[in-house]
């Protein structure tokens, strides 16, 4: 059964390697043709197909927790509510993440995302965040506590795939 199907995908992509002749019909014209004809005749050379190198990922760094010092207040920051490497469904690209903090998050200091390395959403005091609206497609979430305009401290990113259905 196998033999039969190769013979048969075979077969099939043959003339998808067949050459190419061109000459000109009794009326005048330039044809072409994959059969040589019986006049004068022109072989043409087809380029080799296109090939399309699939994207070689950069190497991501690791995330970098830093070894907790004097100045980081919190010994425990990670976010929850983001599957690590998995996939979210959130059909509208809305969503909330917790930040889990031990000890708990101090008066003074406020809760940012960076959504992709970059900012987003203002400072909050509370544990829970809001993400608004977000593109399908793979991201990267952390959450950095301010004092102020100064970070003193930042999670680890968690990587993960948001699914939405396609707008219109």
């Amino acid at each position: 059964m196998r033999v039969t199907v190769f013979c048969l995908l075979w077969i099939t992509a043959l003339p998808a390697i067949a050459e190419i002749y061109q000459y000109t019909d009794a009326a005048g014209h330039r044809a072409y043709s994959d059969q040589p004809p019986k006049t004068a005749y022109q072989s043409i050379e087809t380029p080799a197909p296109n090939r399309i190198q699939s994207p070689v990922p950069l190497p991501r760094e690791t995330p970098r927790a830093a070894p907790p010092t004097s100045e980081q207040p919190y010994a425990r920051l990670e976010l929850s509510g983001v599957p690590e490497h998995g996939a979210l469904r959130a059909n509208n690209g809305s969503f909330s993440v917790q930040v889990e903090l031990q000890p708990g998050l101090q008066a003074p200091h406020r809760l940012r995302l960076l959504l992709d390395d970059k900012p987003y959403g203002r400072a909050s005091p509370g544990p829970g965040l809001q993400l608004v609206n977000l593109n399908r497609g793979q991201h990267r979430l952390a959450v950095q506590v301010l004092d102020g305009e100064r970070v003193l401290q930042q999670s680890p990113d968690v990587t993960f795939t948001l699914l939405r259905t396609r707008r219109p």
